[in-house]
């Protein structure tokens, strides 16, 4: 193999293992075996198994990430609050479930290697997670707030953190979703579980905020 392809070969393994056992299980000598390489080669690719970890959220959450930020320069731009924090929710959600590529932050086998190593709490691993989301995890929550007055901070923390758990299990398991509906659902539409979860975050948002829904007739 090229030196490309197998640096490509050793991100595909350790996705694949980091997905299945997590972090601390997972030695540098298990991800060469199994991308047919030795030590040496990942050693000299990556130099160790953080700085691999890295690599993997560095190339998969980036374009992701510049996406959503688009995204929300878009939505902040929206006059009315109710209909700018649909807007906020929705950049935040619709890169997830567009990008499907291996290097655009999407697949299900990343997102559950995010989701296990989020539950982890390995140091390393904790630290990479926080450098590739905080920065744009907080200017969504600044935008969540600026839509919603008298809500505070540990309340759009804890629903923010609810959002992403939801995010997870539509990516990993959309499986259950249509067989808990017998097949009236299918739970690998996309564009449905974006809605889906839209929809629910709002409502869990919008219920922090002090002022109150005004329904059409309310508003004529």
């Amino acid at each position: 193999m090229s030196k490309a392809s197998v640096r490509e070969a050793l991100l595909a393994s350790a996705i694949k293992l980091f997905s299945s056992n997590g972090y601390s299980a997972v030695s540098l000598r298990e991800i060469a075996k199994a991308a047919g390489a030795n030590v040496g080669s990942l050693t000299y690719h990556f130099g160790s198994k953080a700085a691999l970890l890295r690599e993997i959220y560095q190339r998969h959450t980036v374009p992701m990430n510049s996406r959503r930020l688009e995204l929300l320069g878009e939505a902040r731009r929206v006059h009315d609050a109710d209909d700018r924090l649909n807007a906020v929710l929705r950049a935040y959600v619709m890169p997830a479930f567009s990008s499907s590529s291996d290097h655009d932050g999407g697949g299900a086998e990343f997102t559950r290697m995010r989701a296990v190593l989020s539950a982890e709490g390995n140091s390393d691993a904790r630290e990479i997670i926080a450098g590739a989301f905080d920065s744009t995890s907080h200017a969504f929550l600044e935008a969540i707030g600026d839509c919603l007055p008298g809500a505070s901070k540990a309340d759009l923390v804890w629903r923010s953190h609810f959002l992403l758990g939801a995010l997870y299990y539509a990516l990993v398991n959309p499986e259950r979703v249509t067989r808990l509906s017998g097949g009236a659902v299918d739970g690998a539409d996309r564009e449905l579980a974006v809605e889906q979860i839209v929809e629910a975050s709002f409502a869990s948002f919008r219920a922090l905020s002090a002022e109150p829904v005004l329904r059409p007739t309310e508003m004529a």
